[in-house]
């Protein structure tokens, strides 16, 4: 089961190679074949629905952090982010929207095995049918149960925002184009909203955001590419949040991956730094030994070098929490911005590689995620799409094409609160999953005790 899921699931990375997308669906899979053999073993315990949903937690809890700090790809609670059970994010995050989907299922698996029983071994009386009603009943009742979990959603305050999605040549791992294209175009796209601001065809938003990479050199180290941001940021007269790759200070070979808070008057100042570089995209691991066996991870000349903070900045009137790119997959990421005070998240995201694969589709599901988990607005500013902006009830409000320019208008709520899946943190993963090793554990004792058991009668 795992292998073609994850390999139709990540058909995507065929822009890199189907090698790719075979290794890494083959590393997935392996995850879900210890978990089928630990259902195996649960499935002999009385109450195993339960320890089933447990185990799928915990395998979504190893496979998100290891190896090179994990791949969430393909977990149950991406699929539920507009479903009946989205709100349980608000009460235990992602990992307790894949326990009750894994609970339901497994509910309504035993549910159609008690009825098989009753049909093969029969007698069809109302008491035998009650296991499968049972079954079915509390299947139900998980399924439904979501709907009375709150969803916070009411703004302390508000503030207007522009997207500014300025496109890339093509698609492909040849995105970028000829030096200085990527950043004139967002920069253009820019002038065109002051333009419209001053005609008075758009109100005058109270800050811009651009995505990941907008500025494809180093403001810092290209006077060019610094006068046209700064040229944007004044034409505007309101902050931008600026994505550009800059060279480490000490470091020869590194760059950080960072959002730039650039002011109309100071010029550049606060900054995050993406904290979770890809492994293999963003930086190669083993660079000396694998390089030499697949000349590919030369195309990535330059590792990323994570930062150490959460991306907490203040843009303008708003307190933003930035969020780069594949961050958004990872629960202790996003919950630690939140908790750093972030009334509303900023995904900048550059998805220009992976363009028309499904890919965008597949991370703006995840932001929808987090916006019930959170109580929190996402906006997600993509340098050639998936842009979009989402509600704190996970509403898509709006959202742009891909591959064309366009700047999106929105107003967006801004929150202090937080909802308890904030205040809980990644305790419920963990102790659901612990608890599905657990059983696990007392399922393969009780064997080996069943075994012994019998050996010593013959």
């Amino acid at each position: 089961f795992g292998l073609p899921f994850f390999f139709f699931l990540l058909r995507w990375l065929r822009v890199v190679g189907y090698d790719a997308v075979v290794g890494l669906s083959v590393a997935e899979a392996l995850f879900v074949a210890l978990l089928g053999a630990g259902l195996a073993r649960v499935s002999r315990l009385r109450g195993w629905p339960l320890w089933t949903a447990c185990l799928w937690v915990a395998q979504e809890w190893a496979r998100d952090r290891v190896p090179f700090g994990g791949f969430p790809w393909g977990r149950l609670a991406f699929a539920n982010t507009g479903s009946s059970f989205t709100p349980f994010a608000a009460l235990g995050g992602a990992p307790l929207v894949t326990f009750a989907v894994a609970l339901a299922g497994a509910l309504l698996a035993d549910a159609v095995a008690a009825a098989w029983r009753l049909r093969a071994t029969g007698p069809r009386t109302v008491r035998a049918a009650l296991p499968a009603v049972e079954a079915l009943a509390l299947a139900a009742a998980v399924t439904v149960g979501a709907y009375a979990v709150p969803v916070p959603t009411k703004a302390d305050d508000t503030a207007d925002i522009a997207i500014v999605q300025g496109n890339v040549q093509q698609a492909g791992m040849d995105f970028l184009g000829r030096p200085m294209m990527i950043l004139n175009n967002h920069v253009d796209a820019t002038l065109k909203l002051a333009k419209d601001v001053k005609a008075g065809r758009v109100k005058k938003p109270d800050l811009v955001i651009w995505p990941e990479n907008s500025s494809d050199l180093d403001p810092f180290k290209y006077p060019e590419a610094y006068d046209r941001i700064q040229e944007a940021v004044q034409a505007v007269g309101v902050p931008i949040l600026v994505g550009a790759l800059v060279d480490h200070p000490s470091k020869k070979g590194y760059v950080y991956n960072e959002g730039i808070v650039w002011d109309p008057e100071k010029g550049p100042g606060a900054s995050y730094t993406k904290q979770h570089p890809v492994p293999f995209g963003e930086y190669v691991p083993f660079r000396a030994e694998l390089s030499k066996l697949i000349t590919r991870f030369q195309r990535v000349p330059r590792d990323f070098y994570p930062g150490d903070h959460t991306g907490v900045l203040q843009v303008g009137p708003a307190r933003l929490g930035d969020v780069i790119c594949f961050e958004v997959a990872y629960d202790e990421i996003v919950h630690d911005t939140v908790r750093a005070g972030a009334r509303a998240l900023v995904v900048q995201t550059n998805n220009a590689t992976y363009g028309r694969t499904g890919q965008p589709e597949q991370q703006l599901a995840m932001s929808k995620l987090r916006a019930v988990e959170h109580g929190r607005a996402v906006v997600t500013a993509a340098t050639s799409g998936i842009s979009a902006v989402v509600a704190p009830d996970g509403t898509v409000e709006r959202r742009s094409a891909e591959f064309t320019q366009e700047v999106l208008n929105a107003r967006i709520p801004l929150r202090d609160g937080t909802t308890v899946a904030d205040r809980v943190g990644a305790a419920p993963e963990w102790v659901i999953a612990m608890v599905g090793l657990l059983s696990c554990a007392v399922a393969i004792m009780l064997g080996r005790w069943g075994r012994s058991d019998k050996k010593g009668q013959q």
